[in-house]
């Protein structure tokens, strides 16, 4: 056995690849981690002010979340650590994204996606934070801003057919919330203000909140937090052929977060009101996974290396 070939032996054998889930308790300013069963929760970052989307690069060992910052300063940022939590850095800085809510990971492209709310955009950028770009703009000032029906929250990525998707809060009252798709790249000739492509997928619905894209067999999932009994709630439809919302979870205190583990079958869905819970795609078999951890936003579902100890 050569010697690199040892160390490599040694540096495994000190370290298991397990599922973890990351979490990100607003009214905490942290995030932390559990085993998806609920056990050994471990703070991995304090001191956050309004912490909302969050994106796990097992790979490279990175943990990235998004920051609100307070709405009308325009201050939010879009932060980096370790899986232990250290080496914390600012990627995306204030000034440049006004509240970024959820975020995606693009591994293949290096890229984040996210949401940004009282910006009223969809926007995105390379994991250093470098070329910064818009995509989608729905307002602009503070006139528009005004309308919460501009504000982009939650947003998914389709590598696969090269598209995106977010949701659009509810503005004026109850089920004015939609959810959109568009292509990954400007059509030639447009702006983010005024492209062609763009399709409501859904509209009037309560609030939609976070997505989560099951590539595999081509489903979409969100979670509505809002006007029971059709609100708070998570949901699914194909993305291919013709749409069809699915109730697949109800009586949830404000469902904010969704992970999906899709090998393993499984849902992990946050709410506000402090609780995680477990489920099967298709909603059954929900469990509680957690509770009384604070006022929750996103959830990220991730197989890691982690120190054999932990």
């Amino acid at each position: 056995m050569t010697a690199s070939w040892r160390s490599t032996l040694m540096r495994e054998c000190r370290t298991i690849r397990t599922g973890r889930l990351f979490v990100l308790d607003m009214s905490g300013g942290r995030v932390f981690s559990m085993n998806p069963d609920g056990s050994e929760t471990k703070t991995l970052v304090t001191g956050c002010r309004l912490s909302d989307g969050i994106a796990v690069d097992a790979d490279a060992g990175h943990l990235y979340w998004s920051d609100m910052g307070i709405p009308n300063r325009n201050d939010g940022t879009i932060q980096r650590v370790d899986l232990e939590g250290g080496n914390r850095r600012t990627i995306v800085p204030k000034g440049a994204t006004f509240t970024p809510k959820q975020i995606h990971l693009d591994k293949k492209n290096r890229k984040l996606y996210w949401s940004d709310r009282e910006g009223m955009r969809v926007m995105r950028a390379n994991l250093d934070g470098s070329g910064i770009e818009t995509l989608i703009e729905t307002g602009r000032g503070d006139a528009d801003r005004g309308n919460s029906s501009n504000w982009c929250v939650g947003i998914a990525v389709d590598m696969d057919r090269e598209q995106v998707y977010w949701t659009q809060k509810s503005g004026g009252g109850a089920e004015h919330g939609r959810i959109f798709r568009a292509g990954l790249e400007i059509p030639a000739g447009q702006t983010p203000a005024h492209r062609g492509d763009v399709e409501i997928l859904f509209e009037q619905l309560p609030e939609p909140i976070d997505l989560e894209l099951d590539l595999a067999n081509r489903v979409l999932y969100w979670t509505d937090r809002s006007n029971p009994p059709h609100g708070n709630t998570v949901n699914r439809t194909s993305i291919d052929g013709e749409l069809s919302q699915s109730r697949v979870l109800s009586h949830l205190m404000e469902g904010i977060g969704i992970a999906l583990d899709v090998p393993g079958g499984r849902m992990f869905v946050t709410e506000q009101g402090g609780s995680i819970y477990s489920a099967k795609l298709d909603g059954s078999n929900k469990r509680v996974v957690a509770i009384a951890q604070g006022s929750l936003a996103a959830i990220a579902y991730a197989e890691v290396l982690l120190p054999a100890e932990l």
